[in-house]
């Protein structure tokens, strides 16, 4: 019997066929914060959160970690194609369902990009926003070009999802090596053994570079330095243009910020939530 490396939690039905799983943790005595992980093979909300949401949890918070349609225990479509804004809805209509019309959104990657969407497109149910190296906002040409999404697009195409291909992006992925856990690995592998290998492109990252001025909540961004995944002058571009923003680069740190540091992720992140960080 194999054991099921990310648990199971709760589902809500979205609309036009696609269900979304969910975990949930905290009271939300001091409000709600919204998770949304990125992208590639074997992702979900768990396993990229593990180690942040509880904190917060027990600090207060409402905390929802869902899993993007097409990963963890989510709706995974067979074809098909979507937008940003096509899963920025589906995330409003999950908070929608669970009473929620007021969160912080806390975002990674493609989430970031998703997180972007959704304070462009629902201004008044996002109170604030926490980036970590989010998408969309470069040309996509770009982003095909850094090392990290060049070696996960060989490893879907040509060498195959195995534990060891999985380690190989993972070393890209992370600058620490020691943080890539055979835990990490197991809780990955079994989810991307349940994908579509197109999976990764069902959603359409489109860039929102232009519009990132609309932006008006509180803004605090984290960007590793050794990012091979999505460009580390993307924190210059979050800063410059997003007016009530604050970002954060940092050295020795590849593309998941909130795993490699999560005292620092998470006890800045509760101080920007509470409204402390200036």
């Amino acid at each position: 019997m194999v054991v099921e490396a990310v648990p199971e939690g709760t589902y809500v039905d979205v609309g036009n066929g696609i269900t979304i799983h969910y975990h949930e943790a905290g009271s939300g005595d001091r409000g709600v914060v919204l998770f949304l992980h990125g992208a590639g093979p074997g992702a979900s909300g768990w396993s990229n959160f593990k180690g942040n949401y509880p904190f917060l949890a027990e600090h207060g918070f409402r905390t929802i970690v869902p899993d993007m349609m097409g990963y963890g225990y989510s709706t995974k479509p067979e074809d098909g194609a979507y937008s940003l804004d096509d899963i920025a809805a589906q995330f409003k209509a999950l908070l929608d369902a669970l009473g929620v019309d007021r969160a912080t959104l806390v975002g990674n990657s493609q989430g970031g990009a998703i997180a972007i969407a959704m304070a462009l497109n629902y201004p008044d149910l996002v109170g604030r926003l926490v980036l970590m190296a989010p998408g969309g906002i470069e040309a996509r040409e770009t982003y095909m070009e850094m090392e990290g999404i060049q070696a996960m697009i060989r490893v879907l195409y040509k060498e195959g999802i195995s534990k060891e291909t999985m380690r190989k992006v993972f070393r890209l992925q992370l600058h620490d090596e020691s943080k890539i856990t055979d835990e990490v690995i197991e809780e990955r592998y079994q989810v991307a053994m349940t994908q579509h290998k197109d999976n990764i492109a069902r959603i359409r990252t489109t860039n929102q570079a232009e519009r990132l001025s609309e932006i008006q909540c509180p803004v605090l961004c984290f960007w590793g330095a050794n990012d091979k995944f999505c460009p580390s002058t993307g924190a210059s571009t979050i800063a410059a243009n997003c007016p009530n923003s604050r970002t954060m680069l940092i050295a020795h740190c590849g593309h998941w910020v909130m795993v490699e540091y999560p005292k620092l992720f998470n006890e800045l992140t509760l101080q920007f939530v509470q409204g402390d960080l200036g």
